[in-house]
């Protein structure tokens, strides 16, 4: 009905864009597309502090992948197409190409023989810039950026029009001025074959100007060109850049491989001797090449080989540094690995002891008890001695091995010594006949010189007084100190004297029974416990420790 006429259009319209999105997707799928990123005006580029990238032929790139590295990304630019590919040529059979604008150059002028790709290659930046501007995926890598440019201007072919007589330079020309009337800030120029179509002299000169003059605007240009007078001036005038298509003399095929950094060679009598042209033409016609043209083509073959041959050693660079940085992280993950291994030993081992310990406890509990029901036997004791002893030298650590002895001499003070009895090493203060007082931590002890053996000499020190001195203890006095029935002037004495014999064997932990009662005892030990050098913490016993009527005790570290 005619009443629904708008609904119907508003239909179609709606169905015209689904089938348009659907097209694309479809487009994209044949052309193996992806979105490249979008560049917008104001985004800091990634300009390397070297200047102008390093150029980097197909065959560097084809034996760097071959090796298991990537292709190296180039200079960060508004337009930066990698391994691009032309939409209209076989995705099977395409040399993909690296091209970039807007960085360290806003024009790039290509050289090269004829057939070689370079109008390829000016179509494929032109076609891709307009296909990203369509909202269409682009045959490149996912990693390449396009910015959104307010034109894209080209003068691609020869319109050579016999109808309107104008020569192959007057149509050329034609659209170049069209070009630079309406390219602005933002706008995309391709220009094939500048300058060509007249006098070379006349049309090189033509063709710098009009790369100056595109330069001073703020648009980016590519440019194709056979003239050298143009290799020459990309190469000394900043903001433009050479690049190349190779050519395989050889076979007479070109490769389509472009090359950003490095001028193109025309191959023109290497072309001309592998067609058959007599050598006496050929050369005749190298004999008619300035010198100096020679030199320049003959330092262009040099450079090429030596950029091909620096940027396969840098990709192996590349490939050696990033086999190395897998290697140090498996080997940090090994460590890893050894690490957890051993603290689960050390837990294993700490676990293993805390349960003999335990069992020293629960031992320790039944001989109080068996005192107080005053049923123990002398042949009872013996055997818990001796099972307490056999625990200890279980549960305690071994002393590590002692380093090296310096060749013997006569002991002075200031050297460091091991104290054998104890295994312990320590500064020597002074030497007393046959006595020597030796530093230990905190605190100082006098034992035999015969029981010292010199670890390393020392500078001497004066004797300092105030410190806690001790007498070195072969044995340990025991887990535990009993002191319940003792008066306090007894209590402290005793209390002092175990807690030194008890750090010195290296004793963890000891326990003090001082009893409940009126509770008199328990907080006179606990106050000496809160002011003794030695003691790292205390605190009451658990309930099944004797709860309030015994102390645990904790030594600091030695």
């Amino acid at each position: 009905m005619a009443s629904e006429g708008a609904l119907i259009e508003r239909t179609v319209e709606m169905l015209a864009r689904l089938d348009l999105a659907f097209a694309k997707g479809r487009y994209s799928y044949e052309l193996r597309a992806v979105q490249p990123r979008l560049w917008l005006p104001g985004q800091p580029l990634e300009v390397p502090a070297g200047g102008r990238p390093k150029a980097e032929s197909g065959t560097a790139r084809a034996q760097a992948q071959a090796e298991g590295g990537a292709a190296p990304r180039k200079l960060r630019a508004p337009l930066q197409l990698f391994r691009a590919r032309h939409p209209l040529l076989p995705p099977d059979t395409v040399v993909p190409i690296d091209v970039w604008l807007g960085g360290d150059f806003r024009v790039l002028v290509i050289t090269g023989p004829n057939t070689g790709g370079k109008t390829v290659a000016l179509k494929t930046v032109g076609l891709l810039a307009l296909m990203h501007q369509a909202g269409l995926h682009l045959p490149v890598d996912a990693d390449s950026v396009l910015p959104v440019f307010s034109g894209v201007y080209a003068d691609i072919g020869d319109e050579q029009s016999i109808e309107q007589s104008l020569s192959t330079f007057s149509s050329h020309m034609s659209t170049i001025i069209d070009i630079l009337n309406r390219a602005g800030p933002g706008s995309l120029v391709l220009l094939d074959e500048l300058g060509a179509g007249t006098d070379p002299v006349e049309g090189s000169a033509l063709a710098r100007a009009i790369i100056r003059h595109l330069l001073s605007r703020d648009l980016l240009a590519v440019a194709t060109t056979h003239y050298s007078e143009l290799k020459l001036f990309a190469y000394a005038t900043p903001g433009v850049s050479n690049a190349s298509v190779e050519f395989d003399v050889e076979t007479l095929s070109p490769t389509y491989e472009l090359t950003i950094g490095l001028p193109g060679r025309s191959n023109a009598l290497a072309i001309a001797s592998r067609l058959g042209l007599p050598q006496e033409l050929i050369e005749e016609a190298r004999s008619l090449i300035s010198p100096q043209d020679r030199e320049a083509d003959a330092l262009l073959a040099e450079i090429k080989q030596a950029r091909e041959e620096a940027a396969l050693a840098l990709q192996r660079t590349r490939n050696a540094e990033e086999k190395a940085r897998t290697r140090a992280e498996a080997l940090a993950r090994e460590l890893a690995a050894i690490d957890e291994t051993r603290r689960q030993v050390i837990e294993e081992a700490r676990a293993e002891v805390q349960r003999d310990l335990e069992a020293v406890r629960s031992e320790l509990r039944a001989i109080s008890a068996a005192l107080a029901s005053e049923t123990l036997t002398q042949e009872w004791l013996r055997q818990a001695a001796d099972r307490v002893r056999q625990l200890e030298k279980e549960a305690l650590p071994a002393p590590p091995p002692p380093p090296p002895a310096p060749p013997p001499g006569t002991l002075e003070p200031g050297d460091t010594v091991l104290v054998t009895s104890l295994g312990q090493t320590g500064e020597l203060v002074a030497i007393d006949g046959d006595e020597a007082e030796v530093q230990i931590g905190s605190f100082r002890l006098r034992t035999q010189v015969a029981g010292l053996e010199l670890r390393h000499r020392g500078a001497a020190r004066p004797v300092e007084s105030g410190r806690l001195r001790v007498t070195a203890q072969t044995a340990t006095p025991g887990l535990e100190l009993d002191l319940r029935g003792r008066r306090v002037d007894e209590a402290l004495p005793e209390l002092d004297k175990y807690l030194d014999s008890a750090y010195l064997a290296g004793l963890p932990s000891v326990r003090i029974i001082h009893g409940k009662g009126t509770g008199t005892l328990r907080q006179v030990v606990r106050d000496a416990l809160a002011q003794h050098p030695l003691i790292a913490s205390y605190r009451p016993g658990e309930r099944e420790e004797g709860g309030d009527g015994v102390t645990v005790v904790s030594f600091v570290a030695a």
